[in-house]
């Protein structure tokens, strides 16, 4: 039985926060959740309404129990880091890891890997990232939470070097619209935006990138692209 009912009109008012085309609305009426969905960028993300407020998202972030010493904390992270493979990039030497919570666990694993890594979160460690350059920035169970995730993604891109490296791990939502709302990830409050692999192709068109791989399932790594690469999408 379908748990979702579009909307009165297909086409809402409400633009696409990556690629500014039209939406469809869309209600989990199990839930009792307004969404939208672009077509056009394979995007879902929540009503805006119904975003949480920032003093809202710490309380949830601070009931998050991640034992730096856990050996499943970090193999969780290895996992991450094997899809990277930081010895088959080009020239990483210095990477951020953006929204790293309160934990520095991904960073230590990578000094250990021979890559220096600075940690920001707005929350736990905020500092103007935005001033230095990067040959990598990683994000990991980041990206769902971003209430402006183009904006997010651009400033990352300006933060990163010509030819460096942007890898970013958030779970590819399921194909249906049956699927998207049984599915586990939407439970999480603090989950509003809601990827395909397409639409970080459409980022990567728009803004000079290109797809290295993915793991088709929720994991991306993705290459800002020199100026002489760059093509008008």
């Amino acid at each position: 039985m379908k748990t979702y009912s579009p909307s009165n009109s297909h086409k809402s008012s409400v633009v696409c926060l990556l690629c500014e085309k039209h939406t469809e609305a869309l209600f989990d009426e199990k839930r009792k959740r307004a969404y939208y969905y672009c077509s056009s960028c394979s995007l879902y993300f929540k009503d805006p309404k119904a975003y949480q407020s920032f003093v809202k998202q710490k309380e949830r972030y601070d009931l998050h129990e991640n034992n730096q010493e856990s050996e499943g904390y970090r193999n969780y992270f290895q996992r991450f880091l094997d899809f990277l493979s930081l010895s088959s990039l080009e020239g990483v030497d210095l990477a951020l890891d953006f929204g790293c919570g309160r934990s520095r666990l991904l960073a230590s694993m990578m000094k250990e890997e021979g890559v220096i890594c600075d940690s920001y979160d707005p929350i736990y460690a905020p500092f103007e990232y935005e001033k230095k350059r990067y040959d990598l920035i990683v994000s990991t169970e980041v990206f769902e939470h971003l209430h402006h995730p183009k904006e997010s993604f651009v400033s990352l891109l300006g933060a990163l070097r010509e030819g460096g490296y942007l890898a970013i791990q958030t779970a590819f939502h399921p194909q249906t619209k049956e699927a998207f709302f049984s599915w586990y990830y939407t439970e999480d409050t603090t989950h509003i935006v809601f990827f395909s692999i397409k639409s970080f192709e459409v980022l990567a068109l728009a803004y000079g990138c290109k797809v290295i791989r993915t793991n088709g399932k929720n994991m991306i790594l993705l290459q800002k692209r020199g100026n002489e690469e760059i093509l008008c999408p």
